[in-house]
């Protein structure tokens, strides 16, 4: 029996939606249609939707109701990913969300209860998870082929100049945070999915090229609840370009680098007890990327479709998974704000990430 495409609705026709233009016309995704997109911005409501010959809108609730999406992908700023989110899983609509999910942990279980109280999927857009070179690494962190871990690193060394925040969110509290919540929070998910729970963080951050209310650099120590150390640098402020975002993990076993512009590249692949058919030819798990989105957007729209035609609401990726990023980088923006270590379980707020949006709009 021939699959049913997946009717897709947009919401949000800004800088990310042009990404995802770009990938849906991509022969690596197929078995949906875009029915609907909807922005407050008409005129860029109408020109996204001119590309797919669809209806365009300016309020949530009318779109929903005129084209009756199957899947919600929600690409607003990321202040307003709960509100939007929210909405369409009360309208029964399954969604994706651009990360993050939400900028407030509580926020977000909120999503997921919403969700499975009414059978939906619910997804987040953490695509580096599906990168070659990650599954890679991960696999070989499965087989415990670096032993006891000592260290991990991430390096985010990405050029935003200043046009990027003269818009009306990037890079302020309540709607963005800094290169920590914005740009290397892809990076800090895929390093604590990797490597598991850690157990307390101590930050400092600065603004140093570019005027905004958040940070444009951030360093981070991290310790790992089973004791190994990691570190966090992460800046827009390199120039004259996007230079790299690099994972690294050293452990008895031995050691691995993923890196170029996106975790796309496995730089390096050393380890002392080889395993000839995995580590000879480990160059084949990397591969070329035109920018710092990388290419596993669409290996995550195409499972995400590929799961719904099939009946399943199982997000490749859900939201509930990301509580944890959320919770990691709001301790590191506390740890900033308190001048020292944090523990993770003790579960605290930054006082400034997403909290005059939080306070003026929580139900």
């Amino acid at each position: 029996m021939e699959k049913k495409n997946i009717r897709i609705a947009i919401i949000g026709a800004g800088r990310v939606a042009q990404h995802y233009k770009k990938i849906m016309v991509s022969p690596a995704v197929s078995g949906f249609q875009v029915v609907g997109v909807c922005d407050i911005k008409i005129n860029a409501a109408i020109i996204l939707g001119s590309h797919w010959n669809c209806p365009v809108f300016t309020d949530i609730f009318v779109m929903i109701h005129s084209v009756k999406p199957d899947l919600v992908i929600v690409l607003t700023p990321s202040g307003l990913h709960f509100e939007h989110a929210r909405i369409c899983l009360e309208e029964n609509c399954n969604v994706l969300v651009e990360k993050p999910a939400t900028m407030i942990p509580e926020d977000a279980s909120k999503l997921v209860a919403i969700a499975e109280a009414n059978n939906l999927m619910l997804g987040v857009a953490f695509q580096n998870r599906l990168n070659p070179a990650i599954i890679f690494l991960k696999n070989a962190i499965d087989k415990n082929r670096f032993g006891q871990i000592t260290t991990a690193t991430i390096r985010l060394r990405w050029c935003r100049y200043q046009d990027y925040y003269e818009d009306d969110w990037h890079g302020t509290w309540a709607q963005d945070g800094g290169v920590i919540n914005q740009q290397a929070i892809h990076h800090i998910d895929a390093l604590r999915w990797l490597l598991g729970p850690i157990e307390s963080v101590c930050g400092a951050m600065e603004n140093r090229l570019n005027r905004l209310e958040a940070e444009d650099t951030m360093v981070a120590v991290l310790r790992f609840s089973g004791g190994a150390l990691g570190t966090l640098e992460a800046t827009t402020a390199a120039r004259p370009c996007d230079i790299e975002a690099s994972l690294s993990v050293i452990g008895e076993g031995g050691v691995a680098v993923i890196g170029g512009i996106a975790l796309n590249k496995v730089e390096t692949w050393k380890f002392v007890d080889p395993i000839p058919e995995e580590d000879s030819n480990f160059i084949k798990h990397s591969r070329e990327v035109p920018n710092g989105y990388g290419l596993s957007h669409e290996l995550l729209l195409q499972e995400t479709i590929d799961r719904l035609q099939t009946g399943s609401t199982e997000s490749p990726i859900p939201v509930k998974e990301s509580i944890l990023t959320s919770q990691l980088i709001h301790s590191i923006y506390r740890s900033c704000e308190i001048g020292g270590w944090v523990k993770l379980s003790d579960n605290l707020i930054s006082s400034k990430l997403g909290q005059n949006f939080y306070y003026e709009n929580r139900e």
